[in-house]
């Protein structure tokens, strides 16, 4: 299994903390740093710092010649499907093939509005990601490439260099595992990530439904990598967990059983309970893992999870 971390550009990342992170959790026994791709935390976050995206990547890919940089994930909508894979092989190019490519719906209206995207409903999103990744494939993997979808069509590409990986995989972010996402993903995807909340048991019905559809389409789902990303907080006590879970209910202004049960599913706990519940993600296929750390507390957090947890796997 690899192990990747999560950042959240939108929180408020200099590129000297994405830097520190990447450098210690390297050392740990990561392999990857993943980015989300938004422009705007909320409303109300005027001088947060956002980095775009592909730009930190690409300037982290320069900067560390080991990290694996990937997106979980790029939002269809933000950019045309055919600069989307020329952005792609460039980066994969620069980076000599450490590039993960992960791609999505869009889902977060707010910053669709504030920017000037159309919003229109999930449906058509899910159609235009299914679009969107046809014509990526097939401009990555065609010297000229022509499509005309139900929402997007390019005429004749022609897009050299092409990614240094051959043939490059396209992560779909199907966010909770609905149906509609797991048959996209059955019928064009390379792999697929489901996060943030799921358990092991939750997980295995929807790579199920996944290999079900995977061979209705004439795939093998052996040849789909699962990923799944987690909400991740280690402690040295279950007692020391509790006090948390408490305050950050209390914070929140929601119920600490409500909110316990959020924390079920996300991977909250002690090095021994992080253990076996990565095992039981092995177990049923998972080939990635992607842990996201409370802001602020990645590195402290990356070092524990490095020395307690991922030198037992």
């Amino acid at each position: 299994m690899e192990f990747g971390v999560q950042i959240e550009p939108q929180f408020g990342y200099t590129f000297d903390d994405v830097s520190k992170i990447t450098d210690v959790a390297l050392k740990m026994g990561f392999s990857t740093i993943w980015f989300s791709d938004h422009f705007m935390l909320d409303k109300d976050a005027t001088g947060r710092i956002l980095l775009e995206p592909w730009l930190l990547m690409t300037a982290l890919a320069q900067q560390n010649h080991k990290v694996r940089v990937g997106s979980m994930v790029f939002c269809q909508s933000y950019r045309n499907p055919a600069l989307t894979a020329k952005m792609g092989a460039t980066l994969d190019v620069l980076s000599n093939g450490r590039l993960e490519f992960g791609v999505g719906a869009g889902w977060k209206e707010i910053e669709y509005k504030a920017y000037g995207y159309p919003f229109p409903k999930p449906i058509t999103r899910i159609n235009e990601l299914a679009d969107t990744v046809q014509i990526i494939r097939g401009i990555w993997t065609n010297e000229r490439f022509s499509f005309k979808g139900k929402h997007y069509q390019v005429d004749d590409v022609i897009s050299f260099p092409k990614p240094v990986q051959d043939p490059m995989p396209i992560w779909i972010g199907a966010q909770n595992g609905k149906e509609y996402m797991l048959r996209l993903t059955a019928k064009h995807g390379d792999g697929i990530n489901i996060a943030w909340m799921t358990t092991p048991e939750d997980l295995d019905q929807r790579f199920q439904r996944l290999a079900h559809l995977a061979k209705k389409y004439g795939r093998d789902t052996s040849d789909i990598q699962k990923s799944v990303g987690l909400w991740t907080r280690i402690f040295e006590s279950e007692d020391e967990m509790e006090d948390a879970i408490i305050e950050n209910a209390k914070t929140r202004n929601i119920p600490v059983d409500e909110y316990r049960e959020r924390v079920a599913q996300a991977l909250w706990g002690t090095p021994d309970y992080m253990v076996k519940r990565l095992r039981e993600f092995a177990n049923i296929g998972v080939t990635h893992t992607i842990f996201m750390f409370p802001h602020e507390q990645e590195t402290a957090q990356i070092k524990v999870l490095g020395r307690s947890v991922l030198s037992k796997l």
